[in-house]
């Protein structure tokens, strides 16, 4: 398994259009081969930010390169950067291999 994660530190007056903006969105990753699920998670206020991060599981490092050189990937993405004033910064991408599984 490969897991990408992005962070993404939202001021939070603008945490409820962030969570509507990531809900209401089509990420068109169910139609991507070696995708295998995805999480938008929140943790804790810390001042000046709410803390997110989208949680993308993929069967092997290939799937996820392919997905982000695919038509999906930029139909996803499209309108990304028209939010930036509800972050502080850009998101921070994370990518780990799995070393141990259990279920």
């Amino acid at each position: 398994m490969y897991l990408t994660m992005n962070r993404f530190k939202v001021r939070p007056e603008a945490a409820a259009e962030f969570e509507a903006l990531w809900v209401s969105r089509d990420s068109h990753l169910k139609s991507v081969p070696g995708f295998v699920s995805f999480h938008l998670l929140k943790g804790p206020e810390r001042g000046d930010h709410v803390l997110y991060a989208s949680h993308t599981a993929w069967e092997s490092e290939a799937a996820f390169q392919d997905w982000t050189r695919s038509e999906a990937f930029r139909q996803a993405h499209r309108n990304a950067g028209g939010s930036r004033d509800m972050y502080l910064g850009p998101p921070e991408l994370e990518i780990f291999d799995t070393v141990q599984a259990l279920s």
